[in-house]
């Protein structure tokens, strides 16, 4: 690293790929809003639950960076942003460890969260903690089998908001089920923008994604119909007395409105760095998503 020119945070604050950490952050923020409005807000789980998100994400992403660089999927011919391991800015081992630490981190945080929810949890931060490995590492990667879509819609959507609301609420919530789809739906749409960019270098791999196996248009119709579970969300809540209905409606025309021009951008994409570009707005749309969704919840308890 000494070499590259780059300083190591630099280095290090790119191995964590900033824009997929609204897929953390947004869940949370989903179902901590859901807990207010059932009049069970804990702050300290509502924290708890941020933390041990965000490093699960995190140590996602440095596997990421570590297995796919020792698989072939990063390699000189990748055309988006630089991988730490693949562009030899941090040795294969040190991302290892990194990864190691980051997930043990949140195996710690996540023991906190036992004392608002009981050992069911400690089945589901163990399950998150081992799917971020096997994502893209193990004896059978997620990625490489078509399945990392599906990871991200469970992990990143139902179980990520399911839960942040059942540690405050102490019970099962059909509204936080219900939230989960809009923001798991969209946080697979992060996935799509960067598959999309990387599908050749990715077939050259064996990295068998959903976009490798049924091409971009298949790609384009997933990314739409995401889209689409985004709109239908908050009215859906709004059904359930779970949102507040003008909130709701608002939430659900600026989805409408984004997304048509995403899908838009999606199919007219004919470089890599258009690919990027999409890509971190895909990220901050979810980001804006979360925030307005979880007011249109807690709007609710205001009615």
């Amino acid at each position: 690293m000494a070499g590259s020119g780059v300083a190591s945070w630099q280095i290090w604050l790119e191995a964590t790929r900033p824009r997929t950490l609204s897929a953390a952050c947004a869940p949370v923020l989903v179902g901590t809003a859901v807990a207010w409005r059932e009049g069970a807000f804990v702050p300290g789980a509502a924290g708890a639950c941020l933390a041990f998100a965000l490093l699960v994400q995190v140590g996602t992403n440095f596997a990421n960076d570590y297995y796919d660089a020792l698989k072939g999927a990063d390699t000189q011919e990748r055309v988006g942003p630089r991988r730490a391991v693949a562009s030899g800015l941090v040795a294969p081992a040190t991302m290892r460890r990194a990864m190691i630490g980051v997930l043990a981190a949140a195996f710690l945080v996540g023991l906190t969260l036992l004392v608002y929810g009981g050992w069911p949890l400690l089945l589901v931060g163990v399950a998150s903690i081992a799917c971020a490995v096997a994502y893209t590492g193990g004896p059978y990667p997620l990625a490489y089998h078509g399945l990392g879509d599906v990871f991200v819609f469970i992990f990143f959507g139902l179980v990520a908001v399911v839960a942040t609301a059942f540690v405050q609420t102490g019970r099962l919530s059909l509204a936080a089920l219900v939230a989960s789809v809009g923001v798991g739906a969209l946080a697979t749409n992060i996935l799509v923008a960067n598959n999309y960019r990387d599908v050749e270098t990715d077939r050259k791999a064996n990295k068998r994604t959903l976009l490798v196996r049924w091409g971009r248009v298949y790609a384009r119709w997933q990314f739409a119909v995401a889209h689409g579970l985004a709109v239908c969300t908050p009215l859906v809540l709004v059904v359930l007395g779970a949102a507040a209905l003008w909130p709701a409606v608002a939430v659900a025309a600026l989805a409408a409105g984004v997304g048509w021009r995403q899908s838009r951008r999606l199919r007219a994409a004919s470089t890599p760095q258009d690919c990027i570009n999409l890509l971190g707005q895909t990220g901050k749309w979810l980001a804006l998503y979360g925030v307005v969704l979880a007011l249109a919840i807690g709007g609710a308890r205001l009615d």
